[in-house]
């Protein structure tokens, strides 16, 4: 009885192994599996789309890594990082390139988003330059920090263009006394993205899509990222020309799930 238990045992483990042979794992798969479905690493859908992920450093409005960002990694639904993908492929033979600063982001990061304009403690006066004109306890009345956001249903990305070959930039240095996000390109913190006028997170009026006291070239750039994301079914949000939102997602849920490293 014992000996033929052995025989079933070691025919089951062989009978695994050549199945394991026979179906290899996709590439990424066992990172995929980490993430809730319908949950995906843009990187396994897309690894050409650049990757610029401000909250999971300090280059952000809080001035330090954000709860829930573990990994600088960009993670949307599927049909999302799908149809980002070929917003990309469209792109490229202008010589463009997107690149991501946000796409989901978990419900415990717009806690302490909300947590952190509602502070009373002195703000970092390095951080002003994200909001110069602004104070920051409006900036949740005043729609440019949400207490519920459709980034937590993994539908929603903040991005930008690149031209490309992209050309070097200095590295982003925490202490450094930047200009405001409003003011001349060469003056904010380093990014290698085209001029749309402001920086990221520039809550400001200027960042409104269509705000006026633009260049003509920034007017272009602007108008030429919301056509180009458009053309695949997402909505830009108006006081913020970086956001955009996928209007034929089937977004379940928000999640809450943390931005784990990526396996290889």
């Amino acid at each position: 009885m014992a000996e033929g238990n052995a025989a079933a045992l070691a025919a089951t483990v062989l009978l695994v192994a050549i199945n394991a042979i026979a179906t290899p794992r996709a590439a990424g798969e066992e990172a995929l599996a980490a993430l809730p479905q319908p949950l995906v690493y843009l990187r396994d859908v897309d690894s050409g789309i650049l990757q610029d992920m401000r909250y999971a450093g300090a280059d952000n409005f809080t001035g330090r890594p954000v709860p829930g960002y573990a990994a600088p990694e960009c993670v949307l639904l599927r049909e999302a990082a799908e149809a980002l993908a070929r917003v990309q492929q469209a792109l490229l033979p202008r010589r463009l390139s997107l690149k991501v600063y946000d796409c989901y982001r978990p419900k415990s990061a717009v806690r302490a988003f909300v947590a952190w304009v509602k502070e009373t403690a002195p703000a970092d006066p390095l951080l002003k330059r994200f909001h110069p004109n602004i104070q920051r306890g409006r900036l949740v009345t005043d729609g440019y920090v949400a207490s519920v956001s459709r980034h937590s249903r993994g539908d929603t990305v903040d991005l930008t263009l690149v031209e490309l070959p992209m050309r070097p930039m200095p590295p982003f240095k925490r202490n450094a006394a930047y200009g405001p996000c409003t003011g001349p390109a060469g003056e904010r913190a380093p990014d290698a993205g085209v001029d749309m006028g402001t920086g990221y997170d520039c809550f400001d009026p200027r960042s409104h899509t269509a705000a006026s006291g633009l260049t003509e070239a920034q007017v272009r750039w602007r108008r030429t990222l919301v056509e180009a994301m458009a053309r695949e079914g997402f909505r830009n949000y108006r006081k913020e020309w970086w956001h955009f939102t996928l209007t034929t997602a089937s977004a379940p849920r928000a999640f809450n799930v943390p931005i784990a490293r990526r396996e290889p």
